[in-house]
């Protein structure tokens, strides 16, 4: 049953983290960056795989490929002590995707699970006992959900022998599982303890309530009350049927109304929210406009009061980049932003 009330010393235990791929770009100093964020009073960090490949390269002073696994076990290793040096833990390693429904036998399966085994290195020479995976975007797969469900218990089953467990996320673009209920339903029936639903205000709003490929940036719906109602209820839904215990942890962030929208068609591999997610994610409270705190609340009142991670792609309203950006100053105001949601979003503020 979701918790009726949300009190700011109830929101005292969540943990507050920040993905290294939000703050600056791979080839940005990943010491400094990781001295901002423990300045800035974040605790934990999720550590992206293209910041551990650059880090890895430039420790080494070579190219270090996606799949040098030797290389990037050394760079884990060093990311590892400069994390133990500022007092951040690594959360979660990300992000794994395109991982599920692959036919047997086949190229693609082989090679992801090649991958999975390179991961599980990494994840130890880092730190970390949490792997996240987001619902797979691969447009070529005839999806079977049974294929699906059977793919990620033999992955939980893999992790837990290695005491590892995965957090699954709904990704708005995805070909199968862009929703936060076809996520979780998805969850619920693989049955394993060590899998948790990743949930993100981005990917939530995003795959139902909001549209970049349209003028008004909202999905269609026959009235503005209609759309507002139906979220509504999706996100009472959430707040009711999902148990707090098997959230993995919550992201935020934002999103711009992209102007002119974005055209209707795959682009370089990516859908119309694919790209909007990697180029116009700001902080809440940044020009977005997406309903985070209602996301949020209906998060929290399913109980969780877990790791809630800072997880933006800020490339501006135009997605074509921003300039001049301090990074330490970028990191506190993160800090804030996600203050402010919190007292926003508890019951007894006033």
């Amino acid at each position: 049953m979701p918790d009726e009330t949300i009190t700011r010393e109830s929101l005292s235990q969540v943990v507050l983290c920040y993905a290294s791929c939000s703050l600056g770009q791979p080839t940005d100093d990943l010491p400094s960056r990781l001295s901002h964020l423990a300045s800035a009073g974040f605790s934990h960090i999720e550590l992206s795989f293209p910041d551990l490949q650059a880090y890895a390269s430039s420790s080494l002073s070579r190219d270090v490929g996606a799949s040098d696994w030797d290389d990037l076990v050394r760079g884990a290793e060093g990311v590892r002590r400069l994390c133990d040096e500022r007092a951040l833990g690594v959360f979660i390693l990300q992000p794994f995707g395109q991982f599920e429904g692959w036919p047997e036998g086949s190229k693609e399966r082989r090679e992801v699970w090649e991958r999975v085994e390179g991961w599980i290195r990494i994840m130890k020479a880092v730190g970390t006992t949490t792997l996240q995976v987001g619902s797979s975007d691969v447009e070529t797969i005839d999806w079977d959900r049974n294929v699906v469900i059977n793919d990620l218990r033999e992955l939980c089953d893999r992790l837990a022998e290695e005491g590892f467990s995965l957090s699954y996320e709904n990704w708005c673009w995805s070909t199968h599982a862009p929703t936060w209920k076809l996520a979780w339903e998805i969850v619920r029936d693989v049955d394993r303890a060590n899998i948790s639903l990743n949930l993100d205000t981005f990917q939530t709003a995003g795959s139902e309530w909001a549209d970049p490929t349209r003028p008004n940036g909202l999905v269609d719906a026959p009235s503005d009350a209609e759309r507002e109602e139906r979220f509504a209820a999706s996100l009472a839904e959430l707040s009711r049927v999902v148990p707090a215990e098997k959230i993995g942890f919550l992201q935020l962030s934002d999103a711009y109304r992209v102007d002119p929208p974005l055209e209707d068609r795959t682009i370089e591999g990516l859908r119309p929210r694919g790209r909007w997610s990697h180029d116009y994610r700001p902080l809440p409270y940044e020009g977005g406009y997406l309903p985070v705190e209602q996301v949020t609340r209906a998060v929290l009142q399913t109980g969780w009061r877990g790791v809630l991670s800072v997880e933006v792609f800020d490339s501006g309203p135009d997605g074509k980049g921003k300039e001049g950006v301090d990074l330490g100053e970028y990191a506190k105001g993160a800090a804030l932003a996600v203050q402010k949601l919190l007292d926003a979003c508890a019951d007894d503020w006033p």
